[in-house]
């Protein structure tokens, strides 16, 4: 059985302590301008850490990137959509604005990489189509939200604030890449340390935030085990699009895994942030909370998955 993710862990213990003591007073103004702070910061460490040559050394395969760009980017926001169609009811607005943000969010870069590894896909393909979802991700996704939620019930924030928290610190480090890439790529479990440590500072602010509104007095549990039933079905569906869409289009074994893997995650990395840019402050709490869910949902099913694909394959002992 797999083991519980420790930042989820971290994560529910963030959100316990926003829960018992949100920030108020003049605190409000320090957290928020933490948040933004630590959100550039991360942008510009992600713009540092890619590197040119690998990304364009891994995009020939352009069937299979295209692929898993047509299902984050395209049949993600669709489902959300239809979902939210049939089951209005089930849930408040704004968990099902978290639902529809959730699906035009990127593939995450990790976990996509490392579960294709352990089911023995195409690795350099996953690595270039999870990085290149994310940098496309950066662009697209507040496009996504504006056009989704815009015209069904939901806000975003001034296009501006996008440029300058999240394009720009990328761009910067993009820029930097050349000369602290290797030192960012060399210290890459100290950096992630501070990506996280970041997404927690943004998750404490966000939560205070909605804690301070009665977000606990408007989600009862039964909404919180519906969310849940509304994650699972996103995810089963697209596993099982992705999976027998590869087959019809004529991917190879490796191929099919990879785009499984890659085509069916979500990040929470960048989507914490972006919610916190994209939404006002009072509405973080609960857009975030599906994706929370949704985060430690695809770690159980794709870590069963992969060990499956592992087990059936060719040489497998």
């Amino acid at each position: 059985m797999p083991k519980l993710d420790p930042f989820l862990m971290c994560l529910l213990g963030t959100v316990l302590l926003a829960t018992v003591v949100p920030c108020y007073g003049v605190a409000v103004p320090f957290f928020n301008g933490l948040a933004v702070a630590v959100i550039g910061v991360m942008f510009f460490l992600q713009g540092a850490r890619l590197d040119r040559r690998a990304i364009l050394a891994g995009a020939a395969h352009w069937r299979l990137h295209l692929t898993i760009m047509v299902v984050t980017f395209v049949a993600f926001p669709l489902l959300g959509l239809g979902l939210r169609a049939l089951g209005r009811p089930l849930m408040a607005p704004e968990l099902w604005q978290g639902v529809l943000f959730l699906c035009c969010l990127p593939s995450t870069v990790q976990s996509s990489i490392a579960f294709t590894s352990i089911a023995r896909g195409n690795v350099p393909a996953a690595v270039c189509s999870a990085t290149a979802s994310n940098i496309v991700g950066i662009f697209i996704t507040p496009v996504l939200v504006g056009l989704i939620l815009a015209r069904h019930g939901g806000g975003g924030q001034n296009p501006a604030e996008i440029v300058y928290e999240l394009l720009l610190p990328f761009i910067a480090g993009q820029v930097m890449q050349p000369f602290i890439g290797a030192w960012a790529r060399r210290n890459k479990a100290l950096l992630s340390l501070t990506d996280r440590g970041s997404i927690l500072i943004v998750v404490y602010t966000a939560f205070s935030h909605a804690v301070i509104e009665g977000l606990w007095h408007t989600v009862p549990l039964a909404s919180l085990g519906m969310l849940a039933i509304v994650d699972m079905a996103v995810l089963a569906i697209v596993l099982t699009l992705t999976a027998l869409g590869s087959r019809w289009l004529g991917f190879n074994r490796a191929d099919e895994i990879t785009i499984v893997f890659c085509g069916s995650k979500k990040t929470l990395a960048s989507g914490v942030p972006m919610a916190n840019v994209l939404f006002p402050s009072a509405s973080v709490g609960m857009i975030v909370l599906p994706l929370i869910l949704y985060h430690q949902i695809q770690l159980f099913v794709c870590a069963v998955l992969a060990r499956r694909f592992a087990r059936s394959a060719p040489d497998h002992p």
